[in-house]
């Protein structure tokens, strides 16, 4: 151990390590804090960025770490994740020990769905067994993040560490919804209080607390007995964060915070958490920025996914008031805007912008259709949405809370159920 203490931080040994690591990314999860987008699909699944979506952030992050051995674990609302991790996720070689597999729930330990993210594990032993992994990494696959897991691995093993997680500090408001730690000058955590009323601030920062991503790093053996013991008590609800973690503190087992705003570059520090409909469209519309923090064109950090095969965007007509044009944009190929303007806003592939129509501050997912004369303000517009002609939405807030989901800052969702109710 203290020669593996020495090199902790070694490139060749970090590699060494995460060539020994599973990743299992817990995928099943409803995301219910954003309404209509998950109705048809789980979080996991939503569109992000343009081109992406959600778990590709995560999935790319364990690829460009050196993690080629990946287990997926889904529930609810699989189909269309499925779909997008066989079209996107299959060019890993399976001769040289690389996989990013799908796991669906299954039932192996008894009648029960996954009843919380320890029991989604512990139903998955059989897998960790077999591939004899030295460290299991335990991620979320709803966040959008980049991150290198290697020095995580070296931080856990240069602690000698049983689970080490991974944390950020959040403002106190918002962390009544992550769990939250306190940790001694060795980055040993004391306390470990899931979604608490009254989280317990930080040191010399009272507006602050420290949170847990939902990513752990588990010595392999350390795992399999912890949750061994915990599906034994029928008062568990199997939960990593209300369960495992605060056992682990109170037994005084070895369990450290990983500070990823401070062990991380400029290059792989970004970190949004997307689970309420108002966090999705800031996290987006933040790429249109000059200097956005999560940098999607950086070929040392390649986020990786399915492209599908579409021509490049188009946009046409130059008279005056029925002139194609984007202004502070990103628009993804596919898209024609046809005689409209585009400002400040996302737009997914093959989306089609009908004349005099004029979208701002908003993000428009993948093959939706805006009739002519439209006014679009501050919306995120659901897939495969047919918007008709005239069409007013984020103008009149009483009139959008009548049809769609309006949140506290005002952004108005759009679904096909919605438009056709």
């Amino acid at each position: 151990m203290d020669g593996e203490k020495q090199q902790a931080h070694s490139n060749r040994f970090i590699s060494l390590v995460t060539r020994d690591t599973l990743a299992m990314v817990l995928a099943g999860g409803r995301g219910t804090r954003l309404g209509g987008l998950t109705r048809r699909r789980a979080k996991p699944a939503v569109p992000f960025g343009g081109e992406f979506r959600i778990i590709d952030f995560v999935l790319s992050n364990c690829i460009n770490s050196g993690i080629r051995r990946v287990s997926v674990l889904t529930q609810y609302m699989a189909h269309p994740l499925i779909r997008h991790m066989h079209q996107a996720w299959g060019f890993l070689r399976g001769e040289f020990g690389e996989f990013v597999e799908v796991v669906p729930a299954q039932q192996r330990m008894g009648e029960a769905w996954y009843r919380g993210t320890a029991d989604a594990v512990y139903q998955n032993l059989d897998i960790i067994a077999e591939h004899e992994p030295r460290f299991v990494l335990v991620l979320g696959g709803d966040h959008v993040y980049k991150m290198d897991y290697g020095p995580m691995l070296g931080f856990h093993i240069g602690h000698e560490a049983d689970v080490t997680v991974g944390c950020v500090d959040v403002s106190l408001d918002e962390a009544r919804g992550f769990g939250v730690m306190t940790v001694d000058d060795d980055q040993r955590i004391r306390s470990f209080d899931e979604k608490p009323e009254a989280p317990t601030p930080m040191p010399g920062r009272p507006d602050r607390a420290l949170a847990s991503m939902g990513i752990y790093v588990f010595s392999t053996d350390y795992l399999v007995h912890m949750l061994e013991d915990d599906a034994a008590n029928p008062d568990s609800s199997s939960d990593f964060g209300k369960d495992i973690l605060p056992r682990a503190v109170a037994e005084n087992h070895g369990v450290y915070a990983y500070h990823f705003n401070k062990h991380t570059d400029s290059g792989t520090g970004y970190w949004r958490d997307v689970g309420t409909l108002d966090g999705y469209w800031n996290a987006n519309l933040e790429l249109i920025n000059v200097t956005p923090e999560l940098n999607l064109y950086d070929r040392d950090w390649p986020i990786w996914t399915y492209q599908e095969q579409v021509p490049p965007a188009k946009f046409v007509f130059d008279d005056q008031g029925r002139r194609g044009e984007a202004v502070n944009s990103m628009v993804a190929g596919g898209c024609i805007v046809s005689g409209a303007t585009v400002r400040r806003s996302l737009l997914f592939s093959s989306v089609l912008v009908a004349e005099r129509s004029v979208i701002e501050d908003s993000v428009i997912l993948p093959d939706v259709v805006i009739g002519a004369d439209c006014r679009i303000r501050r919306a995120v517009i659901d897939s495969d949405c047919h918007i008709p002609d005239g069409t007013q939405i984020g103008i009149d807030e009483v009139a959008d809370a009548r049809r769609f989901e309006v949140t506290h800052e005002g952004i108005v969702l759009v679904t096909r159920e919605a438009l056709n109710g």
